[in-house]
């Protein structure tokens, strides 16, 4: 049996009076919320399904970080992080938001939704 979870370590004493809150949001997905002088800053933790899963697992996914991330103000300054469990590849199609530099030719189907999802929500890979 796999158990798969989202955790984060901070150090108390660096972070306390900038964190304003830490929420899990299911399994697979973490967030913080630190306190900024105009905007808030907003580190999600995520923990993407492997390869092997089904679409509609992975469409589900997508659909909950959706709502996450629609969650917090446009003002927020967001960060997306984790383990993708993708391969991006160097398509042209996919310069825009990831640049020139992989070291695979093509992106596995992980790969292409993550960059899906970035174009979507004006993110950068």
């Amino acid at each position: 049996m796999y158990i798969s979870f989202v955790g984060t370590l901070h150090y108390k004493e660096a972070i306390h009076k900038l964190l304003k809150r830490v929420e899990f949001v299911g399994d697979r997905v973490s967030c913080i919320v630190l306190r900024g002088h105009w905007s808030n800053t907003i580190v999600l933790n995520v923990h993407i399904l492997s390869e092997e899963k089904s679409d509609d697992t992975k469409d589900n996914f997508y659909e909950e970080l959706e709502q996450v991330l629609g969650y917090f103000p446009m003002c927020h300054l967001k960060f997306l992080l984790g383990d993708f469990n993708a391969i991006l590849g160097r398509e042209d199609i996919l310069n825009p938001t990831i640049g020139n530099d992989s070291l695979h030719h093509d992106s596995d189907d992980n790969g292409a939704r993550i960059v899906y999802f970035a174009r979507s929500k004006h993110l950068v890979v």
